[in-house]
Order: structure tokens, then sequence, then C-alpha cells
């Protein structure tokens, strides 16, 4: 569900974004989502500005004390003990970036960066940062400009924050490193940032340690999973509502009575959409025909189940994601008043350390939407096979073959997605059980959240494909059911479908193309669209 934004809608952007008006520093998931994916300006507010200038006065009255204070005039992590004079300052903190962008692997998306840097702008804009305006302004340039710093895979362990993701992107802003302008080529950051009229940022006390120092890389991730399953949950209903049409079951079990006494608001929600999507039906009510079953299989009758602890675990997990958009990680973070206990500072504001950086609040989420992910699919993958077994389909041929023997069908489609499955239910293991002491011991328990969004992405992307089987199987199946009219949405779909190019019954073609436009139309909400011409907005 990794949506492309071409250069020009980076380069001038399609709507603005003000960061700093008192919502939760300006910032919401659609902002977000806006600047990453839709190339929203940002701009800053008149607050963010007071708010950065009023927290660089307290950092700079710290700065010309002679007691040490944590990330302004000592060195970091195990070597916190060290205390640096005003001469070495501007290169320690110039070296941490440099020696913290050590991410190794493949180039993270540019969506991932754009999100990242936004949201560590955000935080900067709380007060809380102690950076001085021109750093936020250059972020903001950055962006604007369609600049994006080359991240790697691998690098952090999310704690301390998503230390060398984020460090690529502050070195970029020193004018070092690479970055992709926008056509997408790497090149030497420096270059681009001159090309844009964009002077480097020289980096002073607190600097470097608070462009590095945040769960922004894991926490945009987590935006863009939210947003992405919202379309694939709704989704997921529209084609286990063609599915249990295709198998003439029973419409009954979605009655909302007996939802209601068990009161999920997810699989209250599901039900209804699978109600509405099979309004109009004349295939629903069969099972009682040729051969009568007391009851549906199981991943028939229970998808509002299934699909309904999902989007319980979504709106928890979108919970935590509005938490976390509200807070400002950084560590030491700028406190206004005198100083406190453990806290270095004067009547005009302290600089605190803290853990708030810890990143397993996102961490378990992510890893939560991962599983339920994971379930997600695989029933939706018993309800294919079930399509495709003549013992178990109540009438349709075997794999919804043309000439079975001749032609094998849909088999081997099931197969793709039996193996995407099967990659979700490695997926689903959690990352955040694991954690790898860094720092001397200092770092000794990690989240690994980062990992854990690496992996939701993934795993993201492979749920669509395996809704995408689900609907091309669900589509040929009604198809084949002669005699017998499919609900309005359901018929709404198959058209909508068979124009985007994916293709119906007959005999044995080459399937990938078929699958991709399939998955495509799972992928940029046209299922949905179609359906919902019908049905109204599914919930």
């Amino acid at each position: 569900m990794h949506t492309v934004v071409n250069g020009e809608g980076l380069t001038r952007g399609r709507e603005r974004v003000l960061v700093g008006d008192g919502r939760a520093f300006g910032v919401t998931a659609a902002d977000v989502l806006a600047v990453a994916r839709g190339g929203a300006r940002v701009e800053l507010s008149r607050e963010a500005l007071a708010a950065l200038a009023a927290s660089r006065e307290i950092v700079d009255a710290l700065a010309a004390e002679p007691d040490p204070v944590y990330g302004v005039s000592t060195g970091f992590g195990a070597l916190a003990t060290r205390y640096i004079g005003p001469g070495l300052r501007a290169r320690l903190q110039r070296n941490i970036v440099r020696s913290h962008a050590a991410g190794m692997g493949p180039r993270v998306e540019r969506e991932v960066v754009r999100a990242l840097m936004f949201l560590r702008l955000k935080t900067l804009c709380s007060g809380h940062t102690g950076v001085r305006p021109e750093v936020a302004r250059t972020i903001a340039d950055v962006l604007n400009a369609g600049i994006t710093p080359v991240v790697h895979e691998y690098g952090s362990l999310g704690c301390s924050g998503d230390l060398a993701p984020l460090s690529h992107c502050a070195l970029a802003l020193m004018g070092e490193g690479e970055a992709e302008g926008p056509d997408g080529t790497p090149r030497p950051a420096g270059d681009l940032l001159a090309e844009h009229g964009i002077r480097p940022v020289e980096l002073r006390e607190k600097e470097g340690l608070a462009l590095l120092n945040g769960t922004d890389g894991m926490l945009g991730m987590l935006i863009m999973a939210l947003a992405d399953l919202d379309t694939l949950y709704r989704s997921a209903d529209v084609t286990a509502a063609m599915s249990l049409e295709a198998l003439l079951g029973t419409d009954r079990v979605l009655a909302p009575e007996l939802h209601a006494i068990r009161p999920h608001p997810g699989q209250a929600a599901s039900a209804a959409n699978m109600l509405a999507v099979l309004a109009g039906s004349g295939m629903t009510g069969h099972h009682q025909d040729d051969a009568p079953r007391v009851q549906d299989a199981y991943s028939v009758r229970c998808a509002p189940q299934v699909a309904g602890a999902g989007r319980d675990t979504i709106a928890h997990a979108r919970l935590v994601a509005e938490r976390e958009l509200a807070a400002a990680i950084d560590n030491p973070v700028v406190l206004p008043g005198g100083a406190g206990a453990g806290a270095s500072g004067s009547g005009g504001g302290r600089v605190e350390s803290n853990g708030n950086f810890h990143g397993a609040p996102v961490a378990y989420v992510l890893d939560f939407l991962a599983i339920a992910a994971a379930d997600l699919g695989s029933i939706a993958e018993r309800r294919t096979d079930r399509l495709l077994d003549k013992n178990r389909s109540h009438g349709l041929p075997p794999f919804l073959a043309d000439d079975p023997g001749v032609d094998s069908g849909l088999m081997i489609a099931q197969y793709t997605q039996a193996a995407l499955v099967s990659e979700l239910k490695r997926l689903a293991v959690p990352a955040s059980a694991d954690s790898i002491p860094s720092s001397a011991m200092q770092e000794d328990h990690v989240s690994m959240g980062w990992s854990a969004a690496r992996k939701l992405r993934t795993s993201v992307d492979n749920l669509t494909r395996v809704i995408a089987v689900e609907l091309y199987a669900a589509a040929r199946a009604v198809e084949l059911r002669e005699g017998l009219t499919p609900a309005p949405a359901t018929r709404a779909a198959v058209e909508a479908a068979r124009r985007a190019g994916v293709g119906g019954p007959g005999p044995d073609r080459h399937l990938a193309p078929d699958l991709a436009a399939a998955e495509a139309f799972v992928r940029d909400g046209r299922l949905l669209a179609a359906v919902e011409k019908i049905t109204g907005p599914l919930r």
C-alpha cells in the first residue's frame, strides 16, 4: 500500500500543513500522510517559532555555565561522563551525526523518510528540544524541495530513537552524505541543497542530539500502515461477502442482533459491512438446497469475528499513534522552570534526561498489527481454497477451471496465496520480544520497534495480494453460478474489476497479469469505490 508521489507533487505540494498551531504541536495523522505521500508543503507557525526560540534561550544559558549538562556540554551514551569545553562543542554535534549515520542495506522508501523527517520537525517545534529556529526551517525547506536523504534498512534498535535513520537525515541537513532529488536519483546532499538555495546547517550545542533522538521512523510507518489497513479491512469484508455468495452461504449469521450479544465493536462493523454488500443477493440462503447444511464453515461464518478482532486491534494501535503524535520525544528535554532532581538548569528552565525515547509502546502495536494481518490473510486463503475444491464448493467446477483436466484454472493462484499467507505468519513473530544490549551496556534494553515497523510494511503489502487473490476467485465463482443473481454491490465490484483488466472465466491463460491487475484494483481503493457507490460508505 505504498503510494508513489511524483517529483512535481513533492516539489510544489498539493496542500499546506502548518506545524505548531497548538493541537499536538499542529500535527495529525492526516498531516503526516499529506506530507509523506502527498507532497504537502510544510510551514512553521508563529507559535512554533516562538517555542523554538524560547527553548533555545534556555540551552544557550546552560551552555554558558561551568557545570556539565548532558547533551549540551558532555559526550553521549556511555561517553556522557566527559565534559566538553566550548571550543569542541560544534565538533561534538557534527561528530555524533557523522558517527551515528551508520546504516546499511537497501534504501528505505521515500514516504518513510519524509514521514520520519516531518515527525522530527514536529517534535523540534514543541519547544522541548532546544534547537534554533533555523534548524527547523531547514528541515521544512528540505521537505518542500522534494529532497529526501538516503536512509538504509538497518541501523535502528528502536531505543534512544531511530538513531541511524535519523542520523542520515541530519547528515543531509549538514550538506553531507547522499539524498534523492525530486527525480528519485541519489546524489551528494550538498549539491542538492545548493541547487535549491538551502544553506547547510552548522550545528550548535544540543542540536545534533536533538535531531537523532526520536521514535519518528516507527511512528511514521505505523501511521501509514493504519491508513492502509483501514482500506484493506473494508476490502476484506467485501471479498468475504462475495465468497459467501459464491459458496451459496447464509447471511443470517450477519444479523445485528447476533453481534449485539457479543459487543465487540469491530465485529459488529464487519458484519454490518458484509450485510450491506449482500443486500439484494439472489445467491444467499441456498444452503438448504441440493446438499443441505446446517452451518457454513468457520472461514465463512466467522469472518466478522476474525476481521472484527483485527479492527479492534487497529483501534488500539490508532490510540497509541495519537498519543505518540502528541508527544515530544527527545533526550535530554528542555523544560521550563527551575532545576529538579537530576536536572541541570537555572531559574529560567532546565534540561533533564529521560527515557521517553524507548519505542516499546509503538513497537508492541506494530507487532499486534502484524499478527492481525496474518490472521486476516489466513482466513481469506481458506475461503479461496474452499471455492476451488469441488468437494466443498457446492457445485462449482474444480479449481474454477473452464475444462477441468485440460485447464488447471486457479489452482496455482491459490498456491501463490498460500505462500503469501505463510510469509505473513512468519512476519507475525514479534520483533518487540527481542532486545540486544548496546552502547557498552548503557542501553541495555531496546524495543526493536523499527524492525517491527519494517516487517509490518511487508505484511501490509502481502495482505493486499492475499485479498486480491480472494477477489479474483470469488468474482469468477460468482460468474460461474448460472441462473443466480448476485447482490448489486457484488455485481458492481465484478464489473469494475473487469474494466480494470481483471479477467473473467474462460480457458487457461497467463494468470500473473490478471493477479497483478487484481492487486492494483484492491491497493488503490477501486474495489471499495465500486462497492460503496451501491452500499454507501462502509464502516
